[in-house]
């Protein structure tokens, strides 16, 4: 069953899912054992075409357990996993429907979404590959045994889409207890859309991806749990900065860094304190930062 689209923030959904939240939510650790998450940006987009099934298989394989995703809303109200607000990039969507340029997800049905391939661009051993639901994406994450960082691509354009979401994770089991604590968090740089997802789902752990200035941060620290900023602008004083707040939910505020890809540079931003790293080659991180400890 999937979620239908959200016109309006119906009182009742949102009473309904706030009477499920948590008081508290416990801080996530790496469960590779290592004191700095690794998450697989996209799932693994070296080995297997970005946010597809196959993508976070191949992750799963390689043994990422924290994989990323972009939710995004097709134009008869469905959510569906891809990055870019265009299709174009990672389907063969101008070929199917060359006269719908910009081929903006947002103008495509599902029907017409689950006509395009994404998986040929990739490579050829792909073909076929479709763009995922959330419904059959969060499906295949639970199978894989992995958790998840969600980012609410570009919600601006898809109102109501922050309750929507919710709803289907609701609907799939992620929001009880053992997912909330231990298996999910949800991110967006758009600071409003994380301030609806805390206030409807107050016991979600959240983060913005953005990096606010120091005298901001006690502002977003009253709804978010991390502040994931592009790895170029960190530095030792600004993560020192992050984790002298308390987040939301009582517990040091956390960082978590995109899009890092080399070892070394990894290791000298988990050496300054950084709480996680984003990567598109997670497991190649994750072997570096455990080298390093050896």
């Amino acid at each position: 069953m999937r979620i239908r689209p959200v016109a309006t923030v119906v009182a009742g959904a949102l009473m309904g899912l706030s009477a499920l939240a948590l008081s508290t939510t416990a801080a996530q650790a790496a469960p590779n054992g290592h004191r700095t998450v690794t998450v697989a940006h996209r799932g693994a987009p070296t080995h297997a075409p970005e946010n597809t099934l196959a993508s976070i298989d191949a992750a799963r394989r390689l043994g990422d357990v924290w994989v990323e995703n972009d939710v995004q809303r097709t134009k008869d109200g469905e959510l569906v996993i891809l990055h870019d607000n265009s299709l174009a990039r990672t389907t063969d969507v101008e070929q199917v429907f060359p006269d719908r340029k910009p081929w903006n997800v947002k103008d495509f049905t599902l029907t017409e979404i689950e006509k395009l391939d994404a998986g040929s661009w990739f490579s050829p051993k792909f073909e076929g590959e479709r763009v995922p639901t959330l419904e059959d994406y969060m499906d295949a994450v639970e199978d894989n045994g992995q958790r998840l960082l969600l980012e609410l691509k570009s919600p601006e354009l898809y109102p109501g889409i922050e309750l929507q979401t919710l709803m289907q994770l609701h609907h799939q089991g992620w929001l009880d207890k053992g997912h909330v604590k231990r298996r999910l968090i949800i991110q967006s740089f758009n600071a409003d859309a994380v301030k609806a997802v805390h206030r409807i789902r107050p016991d979600v752990k959240t983060g913005f991806l953005g990096n606010p200035s120091v005298a901001d941060l006690p502002t977003y620290a009253e709804f978010c749990d991390q502040i994931n900023p592009n790895y170029t602008t960190v530095t030792p004083s600004y993560i020192n900065a992050v984790h002298g707040l308390t987040g939301p939910h009582g517990r040091r505020l956390q960082l978590y860094t995109w899009t890092v890809d080399d070892g070394a540079k990894a290791v000298g931003l988990a050496r300054m304190g950084a709480d996680g790293i984003i990567s598109n080659k997670a497991d190649e991180i994750r072997e570096a930062l455990q080298t390093s400890d050896d």
